[in-house]
């Protein structure tokens, strides 16, 4: 069996935004195998601004996107899954990929991140659909087509 692919895109595409002068957002399922603020959790879901200037020690490996944060002041260290992320996007354009959420997977057991926080890594959910500049959010499951 091969490793997943999503590990891979997140990268490559995180790597697009910041190329190109966006800020790259993840939209996260949040179940118990997400270490993530709570209280900045709508309908199972979080929105998080992983861009340099929003995070310390930013990770995305195989198995966990990891980082730390503030959050309204507060730092914070963010666990998440591979499996949990529904999607990663440009803020300003709304260019991304969607992803289906893998809740089966059994989660790694967390390892040890180092404590280092600079910059604020959230933006609430109802805050970024209000902006006007933000696209509309598609419902239902994240699906990937051909496009010829």
């Amino acid at each position: 069996m091969s490793a997943s692919t999503k590990p891979y895109m997140l990268r490559a595409l995180y790597e697009w935004c910041t190329d190109n002068g966006h800020t790259p957002f993840l939209v996260v399922w949040v179940d118990e195998h997400a270490d993530v603020p709570r209280e900045y959790v709508k309908n199972n879901e979080i929105v998080l601004n992983i861009a340099a200037s929003a995070t310390q020690n930013l990770r995305i490996d195989n198995e966990w996107v990891s980082f730390s944060a503030r959050f309204a002041g507060v730092s914070r260290d963010i666990w998440v899954p591979v499996g949990n992320v529904m999607s990663i996007f440009a803020r300003e354009t709304g260019e991304g990929m969607g992803f289906e959420v893998e809740l089966n997977a059994t989660a790694p057991a967390t390892p040890v991140l180092q404590p280092v926080v600079e910059a604020d890594a959230v933006e609430d959910t109802a805050a970024l659909k209000e902006k006007e500049d933000a696209p509309p959010r598609p419902s239902g499951r994240p699906s990937l087509r051909i496009v010829k």
